[in-house]
């Protein structure tokens, strides 16, 4: 299990709709200090709003990097940084759907079933610049699909059915008092 940087600041959540949520993200092409402060702003974000994952362009930051920590359905923990991602999941005969329900933070308090592979397989380097392969099933699974497509500019409700869609976001509007606007912030928590 790979650690996530520590030390990080609970910084604002991009809601959806701004403009960087729905365009890709430039590739990671400088590894440093600035890009370790920005995963552990991630992580130290991701925690505070109790998620499973967490985009840059969540942050308002057009970088291809996310951050995860989540189970599979093995009950096997997977932490970890990816930047540049390639996603793989499995086709044909061997893609079995799961149509569990899925949440955003970009869009918090609001969930419905979203159909996706029961697993998958992202490749990519993690934000020391070292290669990295991380591969489940279950949530953990869905978890990497949902962050690999924030960073290809997909917010998940771009996958749903129009009526679906409708049903998140009159969901979401109605819990939207309970989230502050960017929550959460350093302030909220």
């Amino acid at each position: 299990m790979t650690e996530l940087p520590t030390g990080g600041t609970v910084r604002p959540i991009t809601r959806w709709g701004e403009p960087v949520m729905h365009a890709p993200c430039r590739p990671v092409e400088v590894f440093g200090a600035e890009l370790a402060e920005l995963v552990a702003d991630l992580a130290a974000t991701m925690y505070a709003a109790d998620g499973a994952g967490l985009a840059a362009n969540q942050l308002g930051v057009d970088l291809a990097v996310f951050v995860f920590d989540c189970l599979d359905d093995d009950g096997e923990r997977h932490v970890g940084a990816v930047c540049n991602p390639q996603l793989s999941v499995p086709e044909g005969r061997d893609r079995v759907l799961d149509d569990s329900e899925e949440g955003c933070l970009s869009l918090p308090g609001a969930f419905v079933p979203c159909p996706r592979a029961d697993h998958a397989t992202v490749i990519g380097v993690d934000h020391t610049g070292a290669p990295v392969r991380f591969a489940g099933n279950g949530l953990f699974a869905r978890c990497l699909q949902h962050e690999s497509d924030h960073l290809a500019g997909t917010v998940f409700g771009d996958r749903l059915p129009t009526r679906a869609r409708k049903r998140l976001l009159r969901e979401a509007a109605m819990v939207a008092d309970d989230f502050p606007p960017g929550w959460p912030t350093p302030e909220s928590r």
